[in-house]
């Protein structure tokens, strides 16, 4: 079914990242969807680690230029965009000295995870759903790879409630066995500065309970993996959402 906007809000994307479960699949989904005739576009965190010589990366100018208030503090929004090497796909990344400059992706030297990991992924979430709006261009399929992907559907059900531009867009959430780290048991604060409240993820923040918030607040839950660890899996069986077993990316469009 051609001629539909799909938007692929990642955390991993090959060749950006190296070739794992979710970079490797979100890669093929969208190569996929783009060359049947979609209109497809990726948005992912520009990490320190991806190069931006190698990949040709370039900065947005219209796009940037805004500031998302994070924890009562205005954090520039900076937008890079790239071609996927020997594709006519775009792929947009979300950019901000302060969060994504370092090389490592969540943990530091000494194997801790970074104490803004939540910071990072409310300004993902923000900067993404921002920057479609000053796009003026409306996805039919928001589909969520990764942890940091999962705050968008806790974003559009408070912060942007009232706000009519996502209305008719369905939203899948692909879960995948990501590493599950901690995230600072401050988050519960940061997030009340955009009146969000009240949420199960927060009695213990991680990687994973967003994760899980979500779930229910999607229109689709598919598994990423095959098979999914203990509690991503009770939460996969509990969630009265519509849901999907694994499924290959080369029957993704049957999905949709």
């Amino acid at each position: 079914m051609p001629n539909q906007k799909i938007l692929y809000v990642t955390t991993e994307m090959f060749p950006y990242q190296e070739d794992n479960n979710m970079a490797t699949m979100v890669s093929k989904m969208a190569l996929k969807m783009h060359q049947e005739g979609n209109d497809v576009r990726v948005f992912m965190p520009k990490f320190g680690q991806i190069s931006e010589r190698k990949f040709q990366l370039h900065e947005v100018i219209r796009l940037s230029g805004m500031n998302i208030i994070i924890n009562d503090l205005d954090q520039p929004l900076i937008i890079k965009v790239a071609s996927l090497p020997g594709e006519r796909l775009q792929v947009y990344f979300i950019d901000n000295e302060e969060y994504f400059k370092r090389k490592q992706f969540y943990i530091d030297d000494e194997g801790k995870p970074f104490g803004d990991n939540d910071e990072r992924a409310m300004f993902f979430a923000r900067g993404v759903i921002e920057t479609i709006k000053k796009l003026n261009w409306v996805p039919d399929v928001i589909h969520l790879n990764g942890w940091m992907a999962s705050f968008i559907p806790v974003y559009l059900q408070t912060f942007y409630k009232n706000d009519s531009y996502f209305k008719d867009s369905k939203i899948v959430l692909s879960v995948y066995n990501e590493e599950n780290l901690a995230l600072s048991e401050s988050v519960e604060e940061k997030m009340k500065f955009d009146n969000i409240t009240g949420l199960k993820a927060f009695e213990k923040p991680s990687f994973q309970s967003f994760v899980i918030e979500s779930m229910d607040l999607v229109d689709m839950v598919i598994k990423g993996d095959e098979f999914l660890e203990e509690e991503l899996d009770q939460a996969f069986s509990k969630t009265s959402t519509t849901k999907s077993e694994y499924i290959d990316a080369s029957t993704i469009n049957n999905l949709y």
